[in-house]
């Protein structure tokens, strides 16, 4: 593979690179682009009008980003993850957010709440609108703007790099309806345990938070090794 020189990343807008990086990350979060399916070059080039070295860079950062994998022989896939791996991401992540949640300052000035519920209003807007793009952003702006309640910078980017290493595994709950409601009165839980200051109830559901999405992809990689080789339809 050539390399990519600096003069020839300048010749494709960064913007552009950052918007085919996001609707790929998109495609592969909401399922329409399947574990273990290949993303050819020429084909992303026609997609997204780029030149082959700004689609390599594409690829290079979704790579960085832990949902597409290089193989050998075959080029760029959609990472597929095993039983164990999912499970254990999800433990690490229970460990990193339930700890967060142990050491979050309560009660949360209202001051401080402000913000969080603002996202939140926005995350409720995109659930009721059934908006699964809109429903993913805010979501992401949420734990964001939660975390950073804990002034911990540290855990805070080991939290966030930890959780968009599973958004592959996510899609199961976020095209369901349920699994989008079941989320957004979790989130309202959050809330009220901060406003409380209910350690307790705010670990509780910090940990039973991660479980829906970690569930409904483990159930969805059953499904495909019962049938003749398709994943379940998404959106």
């Amino acid at each position: 593979m050539n390399a990519i020189t600096p003069d020839a990343l300048q010749e494709q807008a960064p913007d552009a690179i950052q918007s085919a990086v996001a609707v790929l990350e998109e495609d592969i979060v909401f399922g329409r682009l399947h574990p273990r399916e290949r993303l050819t070059e020429d084909e992303l080039m026609a997609r997204f009008g780029m030149k082959r070295h700004a689609v390599r860079q594409v690829l290079a950062d979704l790579e960085l980003l832990g949902v597409v994998e290089k193989k050998r022989n075959i080029g760029a896939v959609v990472r597929d993850f095993s039983v164990r791996e999912v499970m254990e991401l999800y433990a690490l992540r229970a460990v990193l957010e339930v700890h967060a949640a142990s050491q979050m300052p309560l009660p949360v000035p209202e001051a401080r709440l402000a913000a969080l519920v603002a996202v939140q209003r926005e995350h409720d807007a995109a659930v009721a609108a059934g908006d699964a793009r809109g429903v993913f952003r805010s979501n992401q702006r949420f734990h964001h703007e939660f975390f950073s309640l804990l002034d911990n910078a540290v855990l805070g980017q080991a939290i966030e790099e930890y959780a968009r290493r599973t958004h592959p595994i996510r899609f199961g709950s976020l095209v369901t309806a349920g699994h989008r409601e079941r989320a957004r009165q979790e989130h309202w839980t959050m809330i009220q345990a901060l406003r409380d200051g209910d350690r307790d109830a705010l670990m509780t559901v910090c940990r039973d938070h991660l479980i829906p999405s970690r569930d409904a992809y483990l159930a969805s990689q059953q499904a495909f090794s019962q049938t003749s080789g398709a994943y379940p339809a998404t959106i």
